[in-house]
């Protein structure tokens, strides 16, 4: 932080405390206390002054209020919620003047306009959690998560579209920057805005209480609390004994023989859950679950025997984004006993076989399979449970928060001279709520492995109680270049086990943690880290509370 920011955040910070009680909008506009909180939210922003207007124009919008701060977190949401939309039109409007395009040009620009749509749902989806949070509602908690992980989600997306143009000559990217970048500042300005005056960052207690132990009736849970109880139910019952709203098979015995069929046919912004049962056999389609599309649960009859397969690669002239044998991108999505592969091979470089983007999505006893960037759990709340991935390089990659709980790890054989690596996590800012948390799990290993290395500036990575076999490397975990993110990563190990799980040799940057406390290591549970009691119960999906047992 340079001086002028750490100045202004000493003003803001002091400011609050000397909050005036309602008044009009007009009067706190002119309030010193306001202008600090405007100018924080406009900070490096290029066009400040415009930016200023559109804020103060926002507020007098708005009724007079006791909660100063929620009502400027709500004007600069709405001023950047209108900055994205304008940034779709502006960005389509000189794309126009460069055409034609070549193929992966035109790729990324489908990613592009996709992304920035993400960004747009979930900055609406904030301004509507932060017109709860101002009528006063008691779930403060609740709201808090949800406004953190969708402002998270939103300043990523940016950086996702400009990493498509890689292998281009750039001239798209040049022309998209400052619109882009507009955006994301805004955005990003308004999480830390949000964060200062909400929350404090992410810094782990240092003394456990007894309320951080899960009560004896619940330390035995699989399931996060975000699954209701009929959910929870359906992830337990067999796909039989379950009533179904389509049913697919590859041998024309069910309604659609394909899963892209049976979701284009399931209804939009559903509310409820729809169920979509996929019989046994190899379906070889690339499925796109657009945001859309809610409260989806695909139903297989096991890893191996229902199989989506696909083989899209870079090399192929694709972004990595859309390589994915799978995108989920509706909230609420569920798989159960499936399979998900992308057979491109390691020479064809990245060939994702599952992209997630589907906000509180649950993933039970399902194989992702594939080799470099397997899964990619690009963005929002994920979680995932008693499943198998495979992969060689950086295969558990993205900037979502996931939690991965008592899944096996395997690695397969890379390129001559790669380096296998399991983790390539995302978070490009100290207030996103993003990172992965990897608990009661099994590294094993068959070639020489690394346990992650930092994609981006705070890539945030725990394993926790996980059996790590003789192959992880001593070091434990790679750099991406030089120095880069070492002092600003927040890597952690807590009571992992196995022949190499040694902490003797790890790695000794600034950002890398043996953690040694429990209440540290419990921040990272499913139940904290992303909220899972709001929302997993209802999924039915089992998970463990954070276990006891760790604290002996």
């Amino acid at each position: 932080m340079d001086i002028a920011n750490f100045l202004l955040t000493l003003i803001v910070v002091h400011s609050f405390a000397a909050f005036p009680s309602a008044t009009s909008s007009k009067d706190q506009i002119q309030n010193p206390s306001i202008q600090a909180l405007l100018l924080q939210a406009c900070i490096n922003v290029e066009n400040q002054n415009s930016c200023l207007t559109n804020l103060q124009t926002e507020l007098k919008r708005m009724p007079p209020s006791d909660h100063s701060t929620s009502l400027i977190v709500s004007a600069a949401l709405k001023t950047t919620h209108n900055e994205a939309k304008a940034a779709i039109q502006t960005i389509t409007t000189s794309l126009d003047a460069l055409s034609p395009f070549s193929y992966r040009e035109q790729i990324a620009v489908e990613d592009c306009k996709e992304l920035l749509d993400f960004s747009v749902s979930e900055l609406a989806w904030s301004l509507d959690e932060m017109r709860k949070i101002r009528s006063g509602s008691s779930n403060v908690h609740h709201h808090d998560g949800n406004l953190k992980a969708w402002l998270s989600a939103a300043l990523s997306n940016q950086d996702t579209c400009l990493e498509g143009f890689e292998g281009t000559d750039r001239r798209l990217e040049r022309s998209m920057t400052g619109s882009l970048r507009q955006v994301t500042q805004l955005i990003s300005n308004v999480l830390g805005l949000y964060t200062q005056m909400h929350s404090l960052p992410f810094k782990p207690p240092r003394n456990v209480t007894a309320s951080a132990t899960p009560a004896k009736n619940q330390s035995s849970s699989e399931f996060p609390s975000w699954m209701t109880d009929e959910d929870q139910k359906l992830v337990k019952s067999s796909p039989r004994g379950m009533h179904v709203n389509a049913v697919v098979a590859a041998d024309g015995s069910g309604r659609y023989r394909t899963i892209t069929e049976a979701i284009n046919a399931a209804p939009s912004y559903s509310t409820r859950r729809y169920i979509i049962y996929v019989k046994k056999g190899v379906y070889r389609e690339n499925v796109d679950m657009k945001r859309k599309k809610t409260n989806i649960m695909l139903v297989g009859d096991g890893i191996g025997e229902t199989v989506v397969t696909g083989n899209r690669n870079f090399m192929q002239g694709l972004t990595t984004f859309r390589t994915a044998t799978v995108a989920v991108s509706g909230k609420g999505f569920i798989a159960r006993d499936m399979t998900f592969r992308n057979t491109a091979g390691p020479e064809k470089h990245q060939g994702v076989a599952l992209r997630v983007d589907s906000d509180q999505s649950a993933f039970y006893r399902c194989s992702m399979e594939g080799y470099q960037d397997t899964l990619y759990a690009h963005s929002l709340r994920q979680f995932y449970r008693e499943c198998n991935i495979y992969g060689t390089i950086d295969f558990i990659f993205g900037n979502g928060a996931a939690v991965l709980q008592n899944c096996k790890i395997f690695t397969r054989v890379p390129l001559p001279l790669q380096k296998v690596t399991i983790t390539a996590q995302g978070r490009k800012s100290p207030h996103q709520s993003t990172g992965f948390s990897i608990p009661d799990s099994y590294v094993l290993a068959t070639q020489p492995t690394y346990l992650g290395r930092p994609w981006k500036l705070y890539s945030r990575t725990v394993f926790i109680n996980t059996y790590m076999s003789a192959l992880v490397q001593p070091r434990g975990w790679l750099e991406w270049y030089g120095n880069f993110a070492l002092g600003t990563l927040w890597y952690g190990e807590y009571k992992n086990y196995g022949p190499g799980a040694s902490l003797s040799g790890r790695v000794k940057w600034p950002g890398y943690h043996i953690i040694r406390d429990f209440a540290t290591a419990s921040f990272f549970s499913a139940e904290r880290f992303i909220n899972a009691m709001s929302w997993l119960p209802a999924t039915g999906v089992k998970f463990n509370f954070f276990n006891a047992g760790l604290n002996n």
